[in-house]
């Protein structure tokens, strides 16, 4: 039961934050370039739950993505499904203190997403301007995530500590 309801509050926090990118931060962009709210929460989710959590919430956001602003189906789930899966392998280096992990993690997170989206949509388009990308936006949008992650970050971790605690008291009634 306390699966269920993880997997209901992800996926309510995967709207929300969508939400969030999609309406509010469109008012907020410097230069054209806006926070990737997504790749805060899937990158977050991996590294704090794990890479099953990791994936599922980055196929939920991929999922929006690819239906809301997506050419195919499928590019932007697998691409956050990855994202999500590769900060699962940092679950054991993870602490609930350390906000230099979380940072690095999803600054290298964005700049993956970044480039792989320039290879991948860009690239074999015959659009061979990766400097002037990689400059005006690839480290732009890393950089403004990664000082939103200050903020978020921080609903993040509550909102999972919470569950934690939850999950705990649920496991030592039954034993």
């Amino acid at each position: 039961m306390l699966a269920v309801k993880r997997k209901v509050i992800e996926a309510v926090l995967v709207i929300v934050f969508f939400l969030l990118e999609t309406t509010v931060f469109s008012y907020l962009e410097l230069a054209s370039i806006r926070p990737n709210l997504l790749i805060i929460l899937t990158a977050s989710f991996g590294f704090m739950q794990g890479k099953k959590e990791g994936m599922f919430v980055g196929v939920v956001s991929g999922f929006l993505l690819d239906i809301s602003f997506g050419q195919y189906i499928g590019f932007y789930i697998l691409l956050y499904a990855l994202i999500g899966y590769a900060n699962g392998f940092f679950q054991k280096l993870y602490y609930d203190e350390n906000i230099k992990l979380p940072l690095l993690l999803i600054g290298g997170s964005e700049l993956v997403y970044g480039v792989l989206v320039y290879l991948l949509q860009f690239m074999l388009q015959s659009d061979f301007h990766f400097i002037y990308y990689l400059g005006h936006i690839i480290i732009p949008e890393m950089l403004y995530t990664v000082i939103v992650t200050l903020i978020v970050y921080q609903l993040i971790l509550r909102i999972n500590r919470k569950l934690v605690e939850e999950e705990k008291r649920s496991a030592s009634r039954f034993v």
